[in-house]
């Protein structure tokens, strides 16, 4: 659901895909191939919130801010389900985990990765390419190469995900039987961390 409030409308690239279930208010910037999933709740009435392009907010993650203040996720940036950023910049193609907390006037640099249920407390920096964990967040290693390469694999099934929602995500009524193809794999090269290093 898109909402204006007090005269900004949410500004939405044609290639992005905002689930039916989320919700987008006033002064929101949503760049291309961004995926929103359900569940989000996008809260520009305070503040602005710019999404660059080919970045994913996945299941019920929210965004907002202090009055005054603008969100940045920059380009690829990577959040995982049921995060929380508040007042914060999230660096080009940083990934940010399942409930993690990012506070106000957090700067995550670029390639960083903010592991799952993170609190990241707020006026943290975090430089370029940390490994954080946490409560409260640490700084406990430096992203690798390959950790890279990990990240980049899920972040380019998310941005495939807009144009596969617009082509094929509709509203259906249940199968009574499962037909015989669900038995097939869902082929896929993609590997959890733990299965790639």
């Amino acid at each position: 659901m898109i909402y204006e409030f007090k005269g900004y409308k949410p500004v939405v690239h044609p290639t992005a895909f905002i689930h039916p279930q989320a919700v987008v208010t006033g002064n929101v910037i949503i760049g291309k191939d961004v995926y929103i999933g359900p569940g989000c709740a996008l809260r520009g009435d305070w503040g602005q919130i710019i999404i660059e392009d080919n970045c994913n907010v996945q299941e019920n993650c929210t965004i907002h801010m202090f009055p005054g203040t603008t969100v940045r996720l920059k380009e690829k940036a990577h959040i995982g389900h049921g995060a929380i950023i508040h007042g914060a910049t999230i660096g080009r193609n940083c990934m940010v985990g399942m409930n993690a907390v990012v506070m106000d006037n957090v700067i995550i640099e670029d390639e960083c990765i903010i592991g799952a249920l993170a609190f990241v407390k707020a006026d943290t920096h975090i430089p370029t390419r940390s490994v954080v964990v946490g409560n409260p967040a640490k700084i406990v290693k430096q992203v690798s190469d390959q950790m890279i390469e990990w990240k980049d694999q899920g972040t380019q099934q998310y941005m495939q995900l807009p144009s596969d929602c617009h082509e094929s995500l509709k509203p259906c009524e249940p199968l009574t039987e499962v037909p015989d193809y669900y038995y097939e794999s869902m082929a896929s090269n993609y590997k959890t961390w733990n299965e790639t290093k």
